[in-house]
């Protein structure tokens, strides 16, 4: 296995079973059955309930946590979080619908996203959820859309911020970005809101996502708050709602360490306390998606055959980047590195070599992992992709080659 299995978080709710993982208390095996064979996605609810145990205990109980959609999509999972957290953040109209029909109030589902179609805009108005306005285009055609309709239009502006998250996987803020309204812009953009009549409810700054740096995620905050502070002062109305996105990393590679997150919550929780005097009665949100689920889930897959290739020793299975895009290195990657990979019915046997394990497609970025050492597998044995229960399936291409679909079970 990758060396930096043992050390993961989410081995303190895993188990072994006569040495083979377990999810739920259930071997892989037997899950293997349950999902008709492999591949499969397995997400665990006792890691999905340790980590929220754990926000919670950490957070200040004035902050509502909201789940991301888009982190992990699949139905039952958004049935879950949703009876467990306080509101959903979609970027779909498919999404949406997956909130509205989980019962959540729309009050507390928003929608994102920097191209949001004129039918996305029009469901979101009959919903009566908060939608965060991206442009200045997105403006008018909301305006437009909901003087057609006779519905108010209760709108939030998303901030392209005026600084980045440093030491960020993925940076959603700063610089010249497609997301959002750049700061300097949205006096402008709020003065219309005005003009329009619209339901302004307040501001969404989100600065960037994957981050294990408390220095850079609690100057992230500090930037966050001190930019609504700013903006609130030509806000049309009082600021209802901010949230100041997540960010909050998980670790996957090696020499990655677990974010400490009592550092940032405590941080976190001064700001609140400000907020709360200079902003009133604004409700501030936590928005997390990757770092909910994240660490929950495993993608397992079959061995399908063991060969040498000039001295080089490939396990070939019949899953691979067609349902897990990331594990492959290629969603952001520029280096590839190895995902947490394991072979999952042999995880107390001693390594005996290094092997690469590929997918069956016929590329080579079909690679789950590369030259890790390994028991001695052979076809049947089951290999495990850790750190997959965030963007995993539906950030993957699972048309290519009309290789068949993963099935996900939430055990």
């Amino acid at each position: 296995m990758t060396p930096h299995v043992t050390e993961l978080p989410c081995m303190k709710q895993f188990r072994l079973v006569d040495g083979c993982l377990a999810l739920g208390g259930r071997p892989v095996t037997e899950l293997a059955r349950e999902a008709g064979g492999t591949p499969f996605y397995a997400y665990d609810r006792g890691m999905l309930d340790a980590r929220l145990a754990e926000l919670r205990g950490c957070l200040p109980r004035a902050v509502h946590l909201h789940y991301a959609v888009k982190a992990n999509p699949m139905p039952a999972v958004v049935e879950y979080m949703a009876e467990r957290v306080d509101g959903l953040d979609v970027a779909s109209a498919a999404e949406l619908e997956l909130a509205l029909n989980t019962g959540t109030s729309p009050g507390d589902i928003s929608f994102a996203g920097p191209g949001k179609r004129d039918g996305e805009l029009a469901a979101a108005l009959q919903a009566g959820i908060v939608i965060n306005l991206e442009s200045f285009g997105e403006m008018e055609r909301v305006h437009r859309l909901a003087e057609a309709a006779g519905q108010p239009a209760r709108v939030a502006v998303r901030v392209n911020p005026d600084f980045e998250l440093k030491s960020s996987g993925m940076r959603m803020g700063g610089g010249s970005r497609p997301f959002g309204v750049d700061a300097e812009q949205v006096p402008e953009l709020l003065q219309r809101i005005g003009d329009y009549g619209l339901s302004f409810q307040g501001f969404q700054i989100f600065a960037g996502s994957q981050n294990l740096s408390t220095e850079a995620l609690t100057a992230a905050q500090d930037g966050i708050f001190e930019l609504a502070y700013r903006l609130a002062e030509q806000a049309p109305g009082p600021v209802k709602l901010l949230n100041v996105g997540g960010g909050l990393g998980i670790p996957y590679f090696p020499n990655d360490r677990p974010l400490d997150l009592n550092v940032v919550t405590d941080h976190l929780a001064g700001h609140v306390e400000t907020c709360a005097r200079r902003l009133g009665d604004a409700r501030v949100v936590l928005e997390l998606g990757r770092y909910l689920v994240g660490e929950a889930g495993v993608y397992v897959a079959r061995v399908i055959d063991r060969k040498v290739s000039r001295g080089r020793v490939y396990l070939v299975t019949d899953g691979g980047m067609h349902h897990h895009l990331a594990a492959s290195g290629n969603l952001g990657q520029v280096i590839r590195k190895n995902y947490p990979v394991a072979v999952a019915t042999r995880m107390t046997e001693a390594e005996t070599g290094k092997a690469s394990i590929v997918g069956p497609l016929c590329t080579p970025l079909d690679i789950l992992a590369e030259q890790i050492d390994v028991p001695a597998a052979e076809p049947g044995d089951l290999i495990a992709v850790f750190q997959s229960g965030a963007y995993g399936l539906s950030a993957s291409p699972v048309g290519f080659l009309g290789q068949p679909m993963a099935a996900e079970l939430l055990v």
